[in-house]
């Protein structure tokens, strides 16, 4: 009986080929018709790269075949958001200010993960400029979740998350700039993590907030989770990237490790909040209990000015969107406005039909949050409460290794269910002041919810250039949820799962 991919994990897959089990090009093939037969229903994709993706496989088969060691995650599928530059593909950030933009670079994450032996097999759609939480402000389509595709994916790397989910690959790289990995790794059932500020090369990512944004990857398990941070951090500071910093560790290390003796940090707060459901409330007490039984003891934390990571997540976040996005001018690059007279009317008309409706909204809320008379009011005092929040972090530390929340206040909503954007931001809650710290985050699916059965999920965060430490807590966490066999909580999502894939 022939494999389905879908069954293996990027590092069975990686040591499936370097012993000859299977091909990087089977392997490849097998990605290429599992999206051929899942995009129908599911659409993670923006761009599919067959031409690429086999060239790449062709190659490590040739490295295979003439005895030369093979990387750690040779032939292994993998999902690039489009907001990533890779030679051979657009990069359109899911707008029409950049839909024929053909990359002329590659971004240094996602060479490191190719020079880690992945096979890029496409970019996958996000919310345009990875403004939004669903993945529904693409202007080209929206990304439907593999579990209820009725329902979004959440956002903006919906359409990364969506593909590991769907079983078409089991590796992808999302950018995360207030919860954009882990809370769609939430909504879909997989592992997302974003690591902290400056871990990872931003160099070549389509900026949204600078100080803010973090590359990351998404996988079926913490382990495979564990090999990509290696590829992503492994070869150091990256001298393109000024906020770069070498903090390169085996992230598998220490999965196995117990956590007896550590301490687990819980804000009651946060499990009383307006809008969290009681199936992600329970879901996450649930983990607690567990990492509790795990050797952990569980301690209470306070975040004192959290109540304000919201509000200047919304004011630092548009004021440098607006910095970032001002280069779309429709004269250098990007769409550009035939037959106009001039060049003012051409940027200004350029601007108008490039950028969809939320894109305007924060480059219009961020030039104004920067005009004279507001930024002194607004800009100011978000930095001020951010530098508050990192320091309540800081003494929350003092007191556990981990903090322990939702990744999401709710699982899965459907397709136009919120169309007011305030309430669309509100389910980044858990999320946003992990990034106005610079902190890193995992979310782990816990299996499905009891009342919706749909994805449930914890979050664990933990201090600065302490990723390591995060994914052992995030490992233990995993093992407890596990099957009696040891497989994760979940799963490809059934209506996915065998659909294309086969290896010959």
């Amino acid at each position: 009986m022939a494999t389905n991919l879908d069954t293996l994990t990027a590092a069975q897959i990686a040591a499936g080929i370097a012993a000859g089990q299977f091909s990087a090009r089977e392997v490849a093939t097998a990605s290429l018709d599992a999206i051929a037969a899942r995009e129908g229903a599911v659409q993670a994709f923006l761009q599919v790269s067959p031409e690429l993706a086999l060239a790449v496989a062709d190659r490590i088969d040739a490295d295979r075949a003439a005895g030369k060691p093979l990387p750690p995650l040779a032939g292994v599928p993998l999902a690039i958001k489009d907001n990533m530059n890779l030679v051979g593909t657009r990069t359109t950030c899911a707008s029409r200010m950049l839909e024929n933009y053909e990359s002329v670079y590659t971004a240094t994450c996602v060479q490191r993960m190719l020079d880690a032996g992945c096979v890029p097999v496409g970019k996958a759609n996000m919310d345009e400029f990875a403004f939004g939480s669903s993945t529904e402000s693409s202007a080209f389509h929206p990304t439907n979740n593999p579990w209820d595709v009725a329902r979004i994916p959440g956002g903006s790397s919906g359409g990364s998350a969506a593909a590991v989910a769907a079983g078409e690959v089991p590796l992808a790289l999302g950018s995360d700039t207030g919860g954009s990995i882990r809370q769609p790794a939430a909504l879909c059932g997989v592992v997302g993590c974003k690591p902290t500020y400056g871990a990872v090369s931003r160099y070549g990512v389509v900026a949204f907030g600078s100080s803010l944004d973090q590359v990351g990857p998404f996988g079926r398990t913490v382990e495979d989770v564990a090999l990509a941070m290696n590829a992503l951090v492994g070869a150091g500071r990256d001298p393109y990237d000024g906020t770069s910093q070498d903090c390169a560790v085996d992230f598998t290390e220490h999965l196995a490790d117990s956590i007896e003796g550590r301490r687990v940090g819980i804000i009651p707060a946060f499990m009383e909040a307006e809008g969290l459901t009681d199936e992600v409330r329970d879901a996450v007490q649930q983990a607690a209990r567990a990492l509790e039984a795990a050797g952990a003891e569980l301690v209470e934390v306070d975040l004192p000015h959290l109540d304000a990571a919201i509000a200047a997540y919304y004011v630092i976040g548009p004021a440098e969107a607006f910095s970032n996005l001002a280069r779309f001018d429709g004269i250098r690059y990007g769409y550009q406005e035939p037959d106009c007279p001039n060049l003012d009317t051409q940027s200004s008309l350029s601007r108008a039909h490039g950028f969809g409706d939320e894109a305007k909204r924060r480059q219009l809320l961020g030039a104004y949050l920067l005009s004279s008379g507001v930024y002194d009011k607004y800009y100011y005092a978000a930095q001020k409460a951010r530098t508050l929040i990192t320091a309540d972090y800081a003494a929350a530390y003092e007191k556990c290794d981990v903090i322990l929340m939702p990744a999401s206040p709710r699982t899965a909503w459907r397709h136009g269910e919120i169309s007011d954007p305030t309430q669309m931001y509100l389910s980044d809650l858990y999320t946003i002041s992990i990034n106005i710290a610079g902190n890193g985050g995992i979310s782990v699916p816990l299996g499905l919810g009891a009342t919706s059965r749909l994805p449930v999920a914890a979050q664990l965060v933990g201090p600065a250039f302490k990723d390591r430490m995060l994914l052992m807590f995030a490992a233990a966490l995993e093992r407890a949820f596990a099957g009696a066999d040891g497989t994760p909580a979940l799963g490809v999502a059934p209506d996915c799962a065998g659909k294309g894939g086969e290896l010959a």
